[in-house]
């Protein structure tokens, strides 16, 4: 919807603002003087203290439900002077911080020019992380002014839905489902879980093509790993069977196909990067540096490596290409 909506609109410029939120006085005039083309620029979320604090935000209670919200007391805390007492205190000696988090502005032309949300995490949960992703790797300057501000109820469109099952601080079940497919859909896409630095800029490790060789295979197994690689290709027992089942329940919460990822042992392995892995040895700390693992091939410096870390084998060609700008445009 929210693309349909950029696709119709006359304005140049463009602001996804979500239905949970009031903005403040002024805000329309602290977004624009920090927009120009190639920027995406973000408001500063006031939230009540449903979620943990952090640096990106602010925490201060003006309602919790909608029925409950002070608008005039928002606004007057808001429009006090900086320095005065009682008002609104940004959290930074600097006014403009890089991080990007709803709502956010930039000009229609650059939106398109990415390809917008990726349908792939239709319909939501992940779609704005992956979207933030390629906006950056597309070069655009992530911006977050501390002047402009916004009510945020929180995570009312999906999360807290109370018409999806949810309420205040309690998840829905759709949100549940939603999110845990996208999480899964995600790594798939990028090879990582979604990254971010304290201020919610995106941090985007390498994209690999890495193939998993997976001897002792499980079920439990096939289902944790498969989507942190390019390929899996599995050895154990009626493998064909393994493979058809994993498919049969996994195929409706994936847009990729699995039967191009999974693949028996003895399919010709082309993947760049090789990684073994011994069902029978395989723990916890093994599972913690799969998840890892863009990071540590990129600090490894290394065209042609082969080595433990471990108990997982990793072997890496003379090709050792990366693929995450392969992904900025979404067609």
């Amino acid at each position: 919807m929210f693309d349909k909506g950029i696709e119709m609109a006359r304005t140049e410029i463009i602001m996804a603002f979500h239905s949970d939120m009031v903005a403040a006085p002024d805000l329309d005039k602290h977004i624009l003087k920090h927009l120009k083309r190639g920027t995406v620029v973000s408001a500063t979320r006031v939230e009540p203290p449903l979620h943990p604090d952090g640096p990106e935000k602010v925490l201060y209670d003006f309602g919790i439900e909608v029925e409950d919200f002070d608008y005039d007391k928002f606004c007057d805390w808001v429009t006090k002077p900086i320095d005065s007492e009682g008002g609104y205190q940004p959290k930074h000696d600097t006014l403009v911080t890089e991080g990007i988090f709803a709502p956010w502005c930039m000009y229609k032309e650059d939106f398109l020019a990415v390809g917008g949300h990726d349908p792939l995490f239709a319909p939501q949960s992940k779609e704005d992380s992956d979207l933030f992703n390629r906006f950056v790797l597309n070069g655009y300057k992530v911006l977050q002014t501390w002047e402009g501000l916004v009510y945020h109820f929180t995570s009312r469109g999906s999360r807290f839905n109370k018409h999806a099952g949810g309420a205040a601080g309690q998840n829905s079940n759709e949100w549940i489902q939603t999110t845990t497919k996208n999480g899964r859909e995600f790594i798939r896409k990028w090879g990582h879980f979604i990254k971010h630095d304290p201020l919610m800029k995106p941090i985007i490790p390498p994209k690999y093509d890495i193939g998993f060789i997976v001897k002792n295979c499980n079920d439990q197994l096939l289902e944790a790993l498969e989507p942190w690689c390019s390929n899996i290709y599995v050895d154990e027992g009626n493998v064909r069977s393994m493979i058809d089942n994993y498919i049969t329940l996994e195929s409706p919460n994936t847009g990729f196909d699995l039967y191009e990822r999974i693949r028996p042992f003895d399919n010709e392995k082309n993947n760049e990067i090789l990684v073994t892995i011994d069902g029978n040895k395989f723990t916890q700390q093994d599972f913690q540096y799969i998840q890892q693992l863009s990071e540590i091939l990129a600090d490894s410096g290394e065209p042609a490596f082969h080595g433990e870390i471990g108990n997982i084998t990793v072997e890496i060609f003379e090709t050792m290409n990366t693929y995450e700008k392969d992904l900025i445009i979404c067609k």
